[in-house]
């Protein structure tokens, strides 16, 4: 029975190195019913155990993504930090954390997203991975920089290049945010005058999390990057959404590891 999905899950999987494999997962392929379903009710592929899907139902679709995969997700708990794990050492949802790393191949590096912004990242060659679940409150404390610095190091070659793919997220004509979120992001990004502007509604703003990213990446010399420019808000038929559909949203696989 599991194998009747394999070959039909729809999922976007972006090329960014010999040797490195990515997924993300879409709204329909699983078992998950109701508000974790497909627009429709039925079928959803939510990943996520804290939103109030039925648990057998998150485990089945779990093991729906796993048959994509050399082994299952190391999937985690994430707390919108810039803690960056290496993937070898998560073992459980237990684990708290809001990137994870891998120089190990057959290690999936997994993040789980609904409106925050994947960033799956590849050394050139191949030789480490990482992804990233760069919601704004990571992003503009610099989960994108230290998961860079974090891959330097296990590399150990602070001149190491890296190619990087911007997941489905909210898109800016969607993200709304107060004054205290823009006064966040102009504090840590002055430069980047083109990510933040007024809203129609007075004393709100639209943010655009993927400008911010490409300018976090460029500051750790990554010029290589790649975006899908999808939003997850936009297309109810294809993605979840938090701040379309509330508390109860799925959650997306963005996962990455060497083969």
């Amino acid at each position: 029975m599991m194998g009747l999905f394999k070959e039909e899950l729809a999922a976007l999987r972006p090329e960014l190195a010999q040797g490195v494999r990515c997924l993300f997962t879409e709204r329909e392929g699983g078992v998950s019913s109701g508000p974790w379903g497909g627009v429709d009710g039925i079928m959803g592929l939510n990943v996520a155990t804290h939103v109030g899907d039925n648990a057998g139902c998150v485990n089945m679709n779990r093991q729906i993504v796993a048959q994509l995969t050399p082994q299952m997700p190391r999937w985690m708990t994430q707390v919108h930090s810039t803690a960056v794990i290496d993937a070898e050492s998560v073992e459980s949802d237990a684990c708290e954390a809001d990137a994870q790393v891998s120089m190990t191949p057959g290690v999936v590096c997994a993040v789980q997203v609904a409106d925050c912004l994947p960033v799956l990242i590849a050394e050139a060659n191949g030789k480490a991975v990482a992804a990233v679940h760069a919601g704004w409150r990571s992003l503009a404390g610099g989960i994108v920089e230290a998961t860079i610095d974090r891959l330097r190091e296990r590399l150990g070659d602070p001149q190491a290049q890296f190619k990087a793919w911007l997941g489905p997220r909210i898109g800016k004509a969607e993200f709304e945010v107060g004054e205290e979120v823009k006064q966040v992001f102009e504090a840590k990004y002055p430069d980047v005058l083109e990510a933040i502007a007024p809203s129609a509604e007075a004393d709100k703003y639209l943010v655009d999390l993927g400008a911010y990213a490409v300018h976090a990446l460029a500051r750790s010399g990554v010029d290589a990057v790649e975006d899908c420019g999808l939003s997850t808000y936009a297309d109810a038929k294809r993605f979840y959404s938090y701040r379309r559909d509330g508390d109860r949203s799925g959650r997306h696989a963005a996962l990455i590891w060497i083969e």
